[in-house]
């Protein structure tokens, strides 16, 4: 597991040549470290060497840049689900919840943005391009949820979990794993892998299989 302690905001960022990545690297530090709506875009355009309306030659606001972060943080999710959910369920299972817990510290910023903003990817947008992030961002939401429910629904099958509603035991498990980001901080005094000890446990046993 990469060190999870710090100040990350000194890690390096993508080359200056590639402005566009720079900005959604920090700002994914600000979102993560001070919440998007108490960032201002001024703050991202000073960080990255910009004058404000610069940030405009590459997104259509401070919304489409969040949506742009989600989009990578669900999409990278989505990956990770099909990676750590091959095999039997009862192997599976436990090494994907233990799987999601594994971020550095950049990654733990990108999820609590992820976390804490989700929800506006249902609201529609205006703008062309802004709306383009949403819809994709929306869609692998769906997709990452789906996933969850799909994979219990076959442990069920299998025999391997007690039958229940698999719509919402994958939403007891999903929110259960995101309260961590609503807390969990990089340079707080909880290492993430003590975090993942204690509540992977706990999720395997809500979904009623044991570590």
């Amino acid at each position: 597991m990469a060190d999870n302690g710090g100040d990350e905001r000194a890690e390096a960022r993508p080359s200056p040549r590639n402005k566009r990545a720079e900005i959604v690297a920090v700002a994914t530090e600000f979102f993560g470290d001070d919440g998007y709506e108490d960032t201002k875009w001024a703050d991202v355009a000073a960080a990255v060497g910009l004058g404000p309306t610069a940030l405009y030659h590459y997104f259509e606001s401070k919304q489409h840049c969040l949506f742009e972060i989600l989009v990578e943080a669900v999409d990278d999710a989505v990956d990770e689900f099909a990676r750590l959910s091959r095999g039997e369920f009862a192997v599976a299972f436990p090494t994907l919840v233990r799987g999601s817990f594994e971020r550095d510290g950049r990654e733990a910023r990108r999820t609590r943005v992820l976390v804490a903003e989700q929800a506006l990817v249902r609201h529609r947008s205006a703008a062309p391009r802004e709306e383009n992030a949403r819809k994709r961002a929306f869609a692998l939401l769906k997709r990452y949820e789906e996933g969850w429910r799909d994979l219990l629904a076959d442990g069920m099958s299998a025999g391997a979990i007690p039958a229940a509603d698999a719509d919402l035991l994958a939403r007891i498990v999903i929110g259960t794993y995101n309260s961590v980001w609503q807390w969990y901080r990089p340079d707080g005094r909880l290492p993430l892998e003590e975090v993942a000890d204690f509540y992977v446990p706990r999720m395997l046993a809500l979904a009623g299989l044991p570590e």
